[in-house]
């Protein structure tokens, strides 16, 4: 976490290696951070971008004592948390906190620091009290708190998720009937909700199936029949996540990305894992790349709607061109297929 007031002394791994005086592959490879002694991060362990504290970081590099931070015990509610520290405060999986930090509450107290977001811990304290919980979620024949008859689409996810936390059985009927919104709007929202907590399940005990995963979760067999097949996609898409972001960095560093952002993944029909990168550089050989599980990838002339709606395959010609290779090749291979296509 980020200690109270001390966000304005963030730096990144890029940040060192810039105050070392060398480029951020150069860095990698030397791993300076990995020397004994060197201040430990203060993002989370599980975290992909690292963070670290100035001052512990001048220190060190001076050969002074490292000054100690306050101990994770000791809390302050100016105090800056990341998704998982957020989702651990709840007692949620971070799957979950990104659902709820969609509420426009969390939207407006969100902070970004060192390319992260992060929420100050009186923000997500306030949001854990103001959350409906189990009694009001088991209270039938109205809506739990702060819903009106129509909860607006952008808040439909967060409702539902604090419904599911309150009764694993509710039903998409029962959520329509508390939440006022349409019954397809309350299915989808459950079966994308249970799908992504049945997949942390099984990440979390990998021998366990679906089904399982499900029964040990408390949801009935007869309504995620969907979500059981829904969460095979999503394990799959977080397997390939961290190739997906490989391709992603080596775009960034050729200049064709502005900046090193994971792919938005999609899952056309709930059955495919699909990915897109848009590329906004001023050098960029075409307007976006897409990945698919099946044929991997290749080129698109659109950067607003890249992925062509369902499952359909799309044509080679106007700006379409399948890339060779496989379906996962290297990030390398990649740069140079598109600078084939530069070039041509």
């Amino acid at each position: 976490m980020i200690r109270a007031g001390r966000q304005h002394l963030v730096r990144t791994l890029a940040d060192l290696a810039a105050q070392r005086g060398v480029g951020i592959d150069r860095y990698n490879r030397l791993k300076p951070y990995e020397a004994e002694g060197f201040p430990a991060p203060i993002s989370s362990p599980e975290s992909r971008t690292r963070l670290y504290d100035g001052e512990q970081i001048d220190a060190y590099l001076l050969g002074k004592p490292v000054p100690p931070l306050p101990e994770p015990e000791v809390e302050d509610d100016g105090d800056l948390l990341d998704r998982r520290e957020c989702a651990a405060l709840l007692g949620v999986s971070p799957r979950s906190w990104d659902v709820y930090k969609n509420d426009p509450a969390l939207i407006e107290a969100r902070i970004e620091a060192g390319g992260v977001e992060h929420w100050p811990r009186h923000a997500v304290k306030a949001f854990q009290a103001a959350r409906p919980g189990r009694d009001a979620a088991a209270t039938r024949g109205g809506r739990p708190t702060r819903t009106g008859d129509q909860v607006p689409r952008d808040q439909v996810a967060a409702r539902v998720a604090e419904l599911l936390d309150a009764d694993p059985t509710i039903s998409a009927a029962t959520v329509t009937e508390r939440l006022g919104v349409h019954r397809d709007t309350a299915q989808q929202a459950l079966t994308r909700l249970r799908a992504d907590r049945i997949a942390d399940h099984i990440e979390a005990h990998p021998a366990l199936t679906p089904a399982e995963a499900a029964a040990q979760l408390g949801y009935p067999a007869g309504q995620v029949r969907r979500a059981t097949a829904r969460a095979e996609v999503v394990l799959r898409a977080r397997h390939v996540a961290p190739y997906l972001d490989g391709v992603a960095a080596a775009l960034h560093r050729a200049g064709w990305t502005t900046a090193e952002a994971a792919p938005d993944v999609q899952f056309p029909g709930d059955d495919l894992v699909v990915a897109a990168l848009v590329l906004d550089g001023d050098q960029a050989p075409v307007p976006a790349l897409v990945w698919d599980e099946r044929y991997g990838w290749r080129t698109a002339a659109s950067r607003r709607h890249p992925i062509t709606k369902g499952a359909v395959l799309p044509s080679e010609g106007d700006g379409v061109r399948y890339l060779t290779g496989g379906i996962t090749p290297a990030p390398g291979d990649v740069i140079a297929a598109l600078e084939d296509t530069d070039a041509s």
